[in-house]
């Protein structure tokens, strides 16, 4: 790990920073960039990996952030009960345009956009969880108490 934070990574330690949690960004050697990846890189278990993922209304086009439990695949049919219109998956330009960050390493924090927020319920199992911050090698851990508190989302059963 290291202690020197690149541009995105200190972006995501200042609006961490905001919230009194005493969050704590770190860089890692290796990469994070997929669930498994970012566990093995860790330690941890695939299912405390924080997915931040964006999905977009095909009706209403709107960009919904949805931080899902590694191990789960997230059942967009499902989230018509929660969104009242279907989901679908933004290509890459999308995701960076509304987050300002790429996919491998969104976070579920400090987008260039408001977005609503849905967290999958399977990630209150765990003590503590870990989430990108900005980039494929920087992370940070908190418990799914604090990750709510952060992210004024909503939690759900993303499955």
């Amino acid at each position: 790990m290291s202690g020197i934070l690149g541009k995105s990574a200190a972006r995501i330690q200042t609006e961490l920073n905001k919230y009194g949690l005493e969050l704590k960004v770190v860089t890692m050697q290796d990469s994070t960039r997929t669930c498994i990846e970012a566990a093995n890189t860790i330690g941890c278990e695939v299912g405390q990996i924080v997915k931040s993922m964006i999905f977009r209304g095909k009706t209403s086009g709107q960009p919904v952030l949805i931080v899902a439990s590694g191990n789960n695949r997230i059942n967009e049919k499902k989230m018509k009960e929660y969104l009242g219109e279907t989901v679908s998956r933004p290509d890459a330009n999308y995701v960076q345009e509304i987050t300002g960050f790429a996919i491998g390493g969104i976070p579920p924090v400090g987008h260039v956009n408001q977005l609503t927020c849905f967290i999958d319920a399977d990630l209150f199992h765990y003590s503590e969880v870990w989430a990108a911050a900005g980039t494929p090698f920087d992370v940070f851990c908190l418990t799914p108490q604090q990750l709510l508190t952060i992210t004024q989302g909503k939690v759900i059963d993303v499955k």
